[in-house]
């Protein structure tokens, strides 16, 4: 199936989406994309659905094909301090903040959006394996992030992090049990290791 090029044939269209919500280390990373009329790739979709490879390399394509792109970041702290989901949010804000072509329809992924600076928006549920532009943003949080706990995990390889990228693996949980958590680890994300 096609995933769907444009929402409206009026606005200015951003796909947002996040990735890193269910890990229990490491950041929430989120991306903001505005296609280009001219964008064409019929190997971008939901970065779940595709192999790391395939992921990379579509990553300099679309960076190199879309009108704007931006990706932002928010701490293991951050996420402690305001929850998972108001931190997902704000990252995509921020992501959102960082676009130097201002947005005039704002698309998510997902059911939940805060209101982002008087400009409409609209939450679709998996967003990212029906509009292009949610897909190509999914794809570059997504490998923003496993390039970022590749590195983290040359700093604290016990936990396994250049293969399961933080997320709740048997190895990671092991690891936690007997090493205990890193700064990276999300505090509020408990675990029986303490």
């Amino acid at each position: 199936m096609d995933l769907i090029k444009k929402w409206s044939f009026f606005y200015v269209e951003a796909g947002c989406d996040e990735v890193g919500r269910g890990c229990l280390c490491g950041p929430v990373v989120a991306a903001a994309v505005i296609l280009d009329e001219n964008f064409n790739q019929n190997l971008v979709n939901d970065s779940k659905k595709l192999n790391f490879k395939t992921r990379m390399d579509l990553d300099d394509y679309i960076k190199d094909n879309v009108k704007d792109y931006a990706i932002a970041e928010l701490s293991a702290g951050f996420i402690d301090q305001h929850n998972i989901l108001n931190a997902s949010i704000h990252a995509m804000h921020q992501a959102l903040d960082k676009l130097t072509i201002r947005p005039e329809l704002i698309l998510v992924d997902g059911n939940k959006f805060h209101p982002y600076n008087y400009i409409p928006h609209e939450c679709i549920i998996k967003g990212d394996s029906k509009v292009l532009s949610i897909a190509a943003a999914s794809i570059l949080a997504k490998n923003y992030r496993d390039k970022l706990m590749i590195e983290l995990h040359d700093e604290h390889p016990e936990y396994g992090w250049n293969t399961n990228f933080g997320y709740a693996t048997k190895k990671h949980q092991e690891a936690l049990i007997k090493f205990g958590p890193t700064k990276y680890h999300r505090q509020t994300f408990r675990l029986k290791y303490d």
